[in-house]
């Protein structure tokens, strides 16, 4: 019967033999991927997926742009315009009910 030193020192060996055989034939299937790249024009760019930076793109749904918001709000002085929605316009000012654009107007 084997001892237990023994068995790891069997353990040690095949372990190296199995990393060696990978490495030859990890080696074989790449020279086979270069030459079938070579053989058919394909770069690294065409295999690998090209890695994007950011938030992914929406998936389904429309993909037409979002009507713009009414205005409610008016400067007098250089015409623009302000829906309400977002941050406020310093030309808002603390009292933003002298700007609002009536109803009436709007529709």
């Amino acid at each position: 019967m084997a001892t237990y030193k023994q068995l790891l020192a069997e353990k040690q060996a095949l372990e190296a033999k199995i990393e060696q055989m990978r490495v030859e034939e990890v080696a074989g299937v790449v020279e086979k991927i270069r030459g079938l790249m070579a053989t058919h024009g394909l770069t690294e760019g065409d295999i690998a997926p090209k890695r994007r930076r950011g938030r992914p793109a929406k998936s389904g749904g429309s993909t037409a742009a979002k009507a713009a918001l009414p205005a409610k709000y008016l400067d007098p002085k250089t015409g623009k315009t302000w829906s309400g929605r977002g941050r406020a316009p310093a030309w808002l000012g603390k009292n933003p009910k002298r700007f609002l654009i009536a109803e009436e107007a709007t529709a």
